[in-house]
């Protein structure tokens, strides 16, 4: 379920089609996203879940999957 969430998110902040990403896909090399890019993304995912990201945990999410396991740690 984050994963979907997650998917619409970067699609909508990177104008990128859904089914371009993946669990494994990295948001700069494969998305081609930058520091903006991944700071709009975590801002979209704090509010989505109503979360916090510390800043120390975000310079660590490099994939999808990271980004995903961040959303689940918040969670939890």
């Amino acid at each position: 379920m984050e994963f979907e969430k997650l998917k619409k998110i970067i699609a909508e902040v990177l104008n990128v089609d859904e089914e371009e990403i993946t669990m494994d896909t990295t948001f700069v090399d494969d998305l081609g996203a930058d520091s903006l890019d991944i700071f709009q993304i975590i801002m979209g995912i704090e509010e989505e879940f109503d979360i916090e990201i510390a800043n120390e945990d975000a310079e660590h999410i490099v994939t999808v999957a990271d980004a995903v396991e961040q959303i689940k740690n918040a969670l939890n």
